[in-house]
């Protein structure tokens, strides 16, 4: 069974006023709350994740709970990307920009955030914000758009070894996306289809380019989108395996585990045991820079 964390104080109905609106407008910073005196109280402290495919924004209060969090394109302008992702976190949080204690930002593009106060690396904030849900020793996955990293903590929330599949997209959100373009069904059905599938297709290719050659030839022996789906979903799991031993408890973040939850099921059948996944993983690369604003410890280099 997979054991899906829930955290306190996060509102899945996330409405607030537009109070926050035009006054994150413009080029350069834009947003600097230094000498701001603000009650810790009523402030909060902001973790911006910005990836090579999606940034997500996390506002988080003094008791670590989320406020209000967004996600939205990268495209090619990380800088505005981050400026819209904090408007419209704000928003829903419905907190006005002159709460805001400290930003934190995270990412490949962490050093495009023109507001930020700090950076830390994706390593980092993936770490704190999934230890924050399981203070313990454990294996995190992060499954991301572009890459994957498996990292090693221990019981003190220290990194003790790390490794990340750099020159190569496979087993991650751009595999899926590219696969699912050759099959012909939005990314987003990817995982019910998986999970209606009636037999397990192999596929031999983790190469995007091969596996498209490898998937015309499924298709054209008759096999099922759903047994081709659940085919996809098992490569990105033996690729995760392949890269480094997943010891102990196995904790899954990122993106494409929030949107595909069945791979959790998938691993746990190939790992015998079960397996973790946080409350909103694609967010806990940006609510753990969040924690690392609210702790203030500092700057990181990048």
């Amino acid at each position: 069974m997979i054991h899906i964390i829930y955290g306190g104080g996060v509102r899945d109905s996330m409405k607030g006023d537009a109070t926050a609106k035009g006054a994150l407008q413009g080029s350069g910073g834009g947003l600097r709350t230094s000498g701001i005196a603000v009650g810790e109280a009523d402030a909060v402290w902001v973790g911006v994740d910005v990836g090579a495919c999606a940034t997500k924004v996390v506002v988080i209060d003094a008791r670590r709970d989320m406020r209000g969090y967004h996600v939205l394109r990268s495209g090619v302008d990380y800088a505005a990307a981050s400026r819209e992702g904090l408007e419209q976190a704000l928003d829903a949080a419905g907190v006005p920009p002159g709460r805001i204690r400290r930003v934190t930002s995270t990412g490949y593009g962490r050093n495009n955030v023109p507001f930020a106060d700090e950076v830390r690396t994706e390593i980092g904030c993936h770490m704190k914000g999934c230890f924050h849900y399981h203070p313990h020793a454990a294996t995190i996955v992060d499954i991301g758009g572009q890459d994957c990293k498996v990292i090693h903590v221990d019981d003190r929330g220290r990194r003790v070894g790390f490794k990340m599949n750099r020159k190569c997209a496979a087993g991650t959100g751009a595999f899926l996306e590219e696969t699912a373009l050759r099959l012909g069904v939005d990314l987003s059905r990817l995982d019910s289809l998986a999970r209606g599938a009636s037999k397990r297709i192999r596929l031999g290719a983790y190469c995007t380019v091969f596996s498209a050659t490898e998937i015309l030839a499924l298709i054209r022996r008759g096999e099922s989108l759903e047994d081709i789906a659940r085919g996809l979903l098992e490569s990105v799991v033996q690729r995760i395996l392949e890269m480094d031993p997943l010891e102990g408890t196995v904790i899954l973040s990122g993106g494409v585990i929030h949107h595909n939850p069945f791979l959790a099921r998938i691993l746990e059948e190939k790992l015998g045991r079960e397996v973790v996944v946080p409350p909103r993983p694609q967010f806990m690369g940006a609510f753990g820079a969040a924690l690392y604003a609210l702790e203030g410890e500092g700057e990181e280099a990048s």
